[in-house]
């Protein structure tokens, strides 16, 4: 997608369709106004009729209108003026690209002057940038035929020369953070047979090369030296080989402290032992969304080369059931030196975060965020609108839900009190890995709390956001505009 900065008069740029914002109410933006008076009230004209009240992401195109050179000009529904706010803005130009015409390669819009209070005209054009490459993604994982990329090339963002400066920062961080979160969707879309772990360790080390990240693809030989025994027994059922993966991006001072992003990494999740019913199974292959997700960030960091030094720890493998797999019942030792009564082989996405997160301490963390689809428990308390937020300390919890309300990723924090702990009491082992159906993921994360002492940390729960089932099944490519958002803001500190 190519993004261009233009303050020509709007009437006489050649593009195939402008997009033009309309308040609810029948209320005119200065742009409509403008071509309104040049083509001699067609725009008012238009919406006496009732055919547009102007009602967010509501969509009216109109053509050859007299004195516009651009063929089409479609009227877009922005809502109320007085309501007006970015997620508004988000939607209703996403609107906007879906109801184009199929024969639209360039469009031309001045959404990134719109006034919203308190938002500036940076963010306006970041989200113009990420939202476009958003709602142009397509699924091309694996078909015979390559599905035809949307056939939308350019995007003109018309601004006023004082503002140009501010709208190219925009655009490219928006465009920056839209690859990250394509290239999160692409990896989870991806069937398990195709994105297995040593899949996503190359692809990993495709990302370093390309941006210069320091790299480690830690094989099975080498997380055994580390003696990552709860690691290993999730994926010692499964013929395909574990991989831990550390991504290093160091743009920041040497004396600065790194965050680090923890992605759970499940290729396949069948249960194991404790094996899920086959309904649906299919969508386990969506169990490595927060490795996808920690990728993506690396992907955006790239591009924006932003001055931070920021660490991503990936366990990625298989959770499968043969003679080899862990049972019910089964102790393993984590790297921590703390063991683990196995109750149930399906909550398998804590016991390989837990080592991760022990290995996080190495890195002397500002902060470890670790990002997983861990609980079905998480998506039952919340859906599939938000992400469940943990966190052992109120600051790094506040950063991440301001960050999520910002990029319109939100999530909802959860509570992480001591009184849950005493369900992961285990009479054979110094806590077992899951503590009954009630609070499932507040114990989940309690679980992981206890490997996550020595730093501030946080836990995100994506199960109920990081894909979509249905019509639009897919990757969603969450929470990667969270992560970036939160992470622009360490740097601008």
């Amino acid at each position: 997608m190519e993004f261009s900065i233009k303050s020509a008069a709007p009437e006489k740029l050649r593009t195939d369709c402008l997009l033009v914002g309309i308040y609810e109410g029948r209320k005119l933006t200065d742009l409509a106004k403008a071509l309104d008076t040049m083509s001699e009230k067609a725009i008012s004209a238009a919406l006496k009729s009732g055919d547009m009240e102007g009602k967010t992401g509501s969509t009216l195109l109109l053509r050859q209108l007299s004195g516009v050179e651009a063929p089409r000009v479609m009227l877009v529904g922005l809502g109320k003026a007085d309501d007006a706010s970015l997620k508004g803005l988000r939607n209703s130009f996403r609107a906007a690209v879906k109801a184009l015409p199929a024969g639209v390669e360039c469009v031309a819009t001045d959404f990134a002057s719109l006034s919203i209070k308190k938002i500036t005209v940076q963010q306006k054009a970041s989200a113009l940038a990420e939202v476009v490459l958003d709602a142009t993604y397509k699924v091309n994982a694996v078909k015979e035929k390559s599905v035809e990329p949307h056939p939308l090339k350019q995007v003109i963002v018309l601004a006023e020369k004082a503002d140009q400066a501010s709208v190219e920062a925009g655009v490219s961080q928006g465009h920056s953070l839209g690859q990250g979160v394509a290239l999160a969707k692409d990896l989870g879309n991806l069937p398990p047979n195709i994105c297995t772990p040593s899949y996503l360790g190359k692809q990993a080390e495709k990302l370093a090369k390309e941006y210069g990240f320091k790299i480690e693809v830690l094989d099975q030989a080498a997380i055994e030296k580390l003696n990552m025994g709860s690691f290993l027994g999730v994926t010692r059922g499964s013929e395909e080989p574990p991989r831990f993966i550390v991504l290093q991006h160091l743009h920041g001072k040497k004396s600065q402290k790194p965050v680090v992003l923890v992605g759970k990494g499940i290729t396949f999740d069948t249960g194991g032992i404790s094996l899920k019913p086959g309904a649906d199974m299919d969508e386990m292959k969506y169990d490595m969304c927060g490795a996808a997700s920690v990728l993506g960030v690396f992907k955006a960091l790239g591009e924006l080369k932003l001055p931070l030094n920021v660490v991503g720890l990936i366990p990625t493998c298989e959770n499968m059931p043969s003679g080899r797999a862990t049972k019910p019942g089964d102790v393993l030792t984590s790297m921590s030196g703390q063991t683990i009564e196995v109750l149930n082989t399906d909550a398998e996405g804590r016991l390989i975060l837990c080592d991760a997160l022990t290995y996080a301490e190495r890195f002397e963390p500002a902060a470890v965020i670790d990002i997983a689809t861990l609980t079905g428990a998480c998506v039952i308390a919340l859906g599939h609108h938000v992400s469940g937020l943990f966190a052992n300390n109120d600051a790094l919890a506040k950063a991440l839900l301001a960050a999520g309300e910002q990029a319109n990723d939100r999530a909802w924090q959860m509570p992480l009190w001591d009184d849950y702990q005493g369900q992961l009491d285990s009479n054979f082992a110094d806590i077992a890995n899951i503590g009954g159906r009630a609070g499932g993921s507040i114990t989940a994360a309690c679980f992981l709390s206890r490997f996550a002492k020595k730093y501030d940390w946080a836990h995100l729960d994506i199960a109920g956001t990081a894909w979509k089932s249905g019509k639009e099944k897919g990757g969603t490519g969450r929470p990667v505009p969270l992560l970036v958002t939160y992470l622009l803001e360490q740097a601008a500190k």
